[in-house]
């Protein structure tokens, strides 16, 4: 009797413990990024190791909101944002929590990643977008915008376009170059933009783009990928616009070009943490890191893996020299830069 009773009883702890091992196989990703590419990305991950990624889409601000409201109840395991500057207002409302990860450390520059602590880091890059200028070669010379810097020189007044200064592409750029500059040079340099300015700031970088190719400005802002994605379209309008403008990667024989990142994050209450981290050390190899720079036209930010995109290379991305600011000054300098840019009065 004693040995039916504890044939029962392991039976029924087993059965108790399926359930639990069932979802053990699961990862709940709430993403920003909404790309074709990323779910083949997923299903090699999930074919891999057999587990299930059920994934949430939202912009960063949706994400953000989304997890305040959820809190401690939040499903969210691993948080995929598009922006370093979307990132640190994540990380500052205490939404991620800090990982240890030899893999990470190995693969993904320190620049390129949230400052390191004793209980580990909170968020990390694994792809790269360069902040880069396009120009108008009929009316602007490249020696002229050579440097983020020559942008508030005044002999290029009235030409100059960009998006929002409070976007957060924008954001993440000039905290990193009033970094460099300090906080009086870096805030003069955004006075001397505004003072150059076709326009007020609209639209996104596409926009800027068209805007050069249109003749309505004369150099402008843009992310290497929005370029790339125009190189490579078949629309005889897009190719038109390419044909019209010519591309400078800034600060090449000083500090090296403005870098952002795509990146992720476990969340504060994941209820699958070791999944999670599985899943991040997945994002940081050779055949992820190949999905982020061919699917996307995006840089791999993991170290030593070639690209094999030929629209980045056709534009010179392949050897560019990079900006090496560590990441994590964004979030230092986001509300003092943005005070700067309100005195400046740069929309």
């Amino acid at each position: 009797m004693k040995l039916v009773i504890s044939a029962v009883l392991t039976a029924l702890a087993t059965a108790a413990a399926m359930p639990a091992m069932a979802q053990d196989k699961v990862l709940n990703v709430y993403s920003a990024r909404h790309y074709q590419t990323d779910e083949q990305m997923y299903d090699a991950f999930s074919k891999a190791t057999g587990i299930k990624i059920n994934r949430v889409d939202a912009d960063d601000a949706g994400l953000i909101a989304r997890l305040r409201a959820e809190g401690a109840a939040s499903p969210a395991d691993v948080i995929l944002m598009v922006d370093a500057a979307r990132m640190a207002v994540a990380d500052a409302q205490g939404l991620f929590q800090p990982i240890k990860s030899a893999k990470l450390d190995e693969a993904i520059p320190s620049h390129l990643r949230a400052a390191a602590t004793p209980e580990g880091v909170t968020w990390t890059g694994f792809s790269t977008r360069a902040r880069v200028i396009v120009y108008d070669p009929l009316r602007v010379k490249a020696a002229d915008v050579a440097n983020y810097e020559q942008l508030s020189d005044p002999k290029l007044k009235g030409l100059f376009c960009t998006r929002s200064g409070s976007h957060p592409y924008n954001l993440s750029l000039f905290s990193t170059v009033v970094e460099r500059l300090g906080d009086e040079k870096g805030e003069a340099w955004l006075k001397g933009m505004v003072a150059n300015m076709a326009r007020d700031p609209k639209g996104g970088d596409t926009d800027q783009i068209k805007a050069v190719a249109s003749g309505e400005c004369g150099v402008a802002l843009t992310n290497t990928y929005y370029l790339a994605r125009m190189m490579k379209s078949t629309k005889p309008e897009d190719r038109a616009v390419v044909e019209k403008v010519r591309v400078v990667f800034p600060n090449q024989g000083t500090t090296g070009t403005h870098v952002n990142i795509a990146g992720a994050a476990v969340a504060k209450h994941a209820k699958h943490r070791d999944a999670a981290i599985q899943f991040m050390e997945y994002l940081a190899s050779p055949s992820a890191q190949e999905y982020f720079a061919n699917g996307n036209n995006e840089f791999a930010a993991a170290k030593g893996v070639k690209i094999d995109n030929p629209a980045l290379k056709a534009m010179g991305g392949d050897k560019f020299k990079a900006e090496t600011v560590p990441l994590a000054v964004v979030a230092k300098n986001l509300t003092k830069v943005q005070q700067m840019l309100d005195r400046a009065g740069f929309k």
